[in-house]
């Protein structure tokens, strides 16, 4: 089931230019999500980070990552309206560059939920090459 830019708003509570992710390619409410971000040299990060070789920031890999994974998560009927916040960052490991003109997977499996607390396995790509992987840790709240 694909969404777009609105129904990814009426999901998760990021805006421009905090929205990281461009659209949903597929997802099951509560268990996984697959979604892209397709990096343009337009993107306001790129004016220092960095002007002489454009690079997108790690961090905002495992944020677009995290975002994905809220859109599962927040998908449940339960979930709806509210937030998920980051409770940590495990494993991860940063394994090539995305550079403007890369379209970015970014897919998200829950691998593990107890009450508000829940486990993500993250892996964006580009071209079928893994990027970043992490496990990501979140609350509903």
């Amino acid at each position: 089931m694909r969404l777009g830019i609105k129904e990814i708003e009426q999901i998760i509570p990021h805006r421009h230019p905090f929205l990281l992710v461009d659209y949903i390619e597929d997802f099951v409410p509560g268990e996984w999500a697959t979604g892209y971000k397709c990096v343009t040299f337009h993107e306001d990060f790129f004016r220092g980070h960095f002007p002489q070789e454009p690079v997108m920031p790690g961090v905002l890999t495992v944020e677009a990552l995290a975002q994905v994974g809220a859109v599962a998560i927040l998908s449940l009927e339960e979930n709806k309206g509210k937030t998920a916040y980051f409770g940590g960052i495990n494993k991860c490991r940063f394994k090539g560059k995305i550079v403007p003109g890369d379209k970015l997977k970014l897919e998200t499996k829950i691998i593990k939920k107890k009450g508000p607390m829940g486990i993500g396995e993250a892996t964006a790509s580009v071209d079928g090459k893994v990027v970043v992987k992490a496990e990501l840790t979140f609350m509903v709240g």
